[in-house]
């Protein structure tokens, strides 16, 4: 079970938590919290980000390029797991998902399964099938629109069944937190990434604009809270996590290496995890 757990990378988890507490925020704002729904759209997160790190372990196993990793463990390329024992693991979260997504889309809108397919297709193809945009620089647009607009906008509407411009202020911030914990990952893996042909976004860009993109992935959200903060003056209090972006920064820019990647990869998911509760509590107020 220890070696599943790890597979699932507990690390990239506040991106699935993150965008549905702050959609549930806005909803509690706006007077129409709805906390079962609110828990479906966790579920389906949650099931999805796990479901895509599964596939990803799966995909790179079979192809070749996890075999030689600095980071968390991959099932199938250290052989830890058998790969038809994580593809099904994959499957089965993509279910979960789906299933709790089902339920949303039958109180809500059937518009909302063509959202839930294209999220699904997203997570597989990111590594998986013969031509995977992840190897084409576009993992890190895949994770702004998943696990930054759809995810919070998509929260709100399950609640309130429309969407205020305030949703997609909020979601902005939240995709390009969720960016920095993909291009600090990706410039971890960049010379590896490089020499088995994975064009990641970080191999197109260099390993210089790669950081400096990193730390505006940090940085640049807090710009759209204080405008948030015209219409919803409480989102201000988000602002008391910008402290902790400065060591990840920091440490990235003066051009942190391997295992000490690894690391940032906690602290950037830190400073997500904290952003993400003092926006929803902010929202909510």
């Amino acid at each position: 079970m220890n070696l599943w757990i790890a597979g699932a990378r507990p690390r990239t988890l506040p991106s699935a938590v993150v965008p549905v507490a702050v959609g549930t925020g806005l909803a509690i704002g706006e007077g129409h919290f709805v906390w079962w729904r609110a828990a479906l759209a966790l579920l389906v997160s949650l099931a999805l980000q796990v479901g895509v790190n599964y596939a990803n372990d799966y995909s790179d196993g079979v192809k070749g390029t996890d075999a030689d990793r600095v980071g968390p463990l991959r099932l199938t390329g250290s052989g830890a797991k058998p790969a038809a024992h994580v593809l099904a693991a994959a499957l089965l979260s993509f279910a979960v998902g789906g299933i709790a997504g089902l339920v949303l889309v039958a109180v809500t809108s059937w518009w909302l399964l063509l959202v839930g397919a294209a999220a699904i297709a997203a997570a597989w193809f990111y590594t998986g099938g013969s031509r995977p945009y992840g190897y084409r620089a576009l993992g890190e647009l895949s994770v702004f629109v998943f696990f930054g607009l759809v995810a919070v906008v998509g929260t709100v509407y399950v609640q309130l069944e429309y969407v205020p411009w305030t949703a997609w202020a909020a979601a902005i911030p939240v995709g390009l937190l969720s960016c920095a914990v993909l291009v600090v990952n990706n410039v971890r893996d960049l010379d590896t990434d490089a020499m088995t042909g994975k064009r990641t976004l970080a191999v197109v860009l260099g390993d210089t604009m790669s950081r400096v993109l990193f730390a505006l992935c940090l940085s640049v959200p807090y710009i759209f809270v204080i405008g948030l903060g015209a219409a919803r003056p409480w989102a201000l209090i988000a602002l008391l996590s910008a402290p902790l972006t400065l060591a990840p920064s920091r440490r990235v820019l003066q051009g942190a290496q391997g295992a000490e990647l690894v690391e940032v990869l906690g602290e950037a998911g830190k400073v997500q995890l904290v952003f993400g509760v003092l926006l929803a509590v902010g929202l909510a107020l």
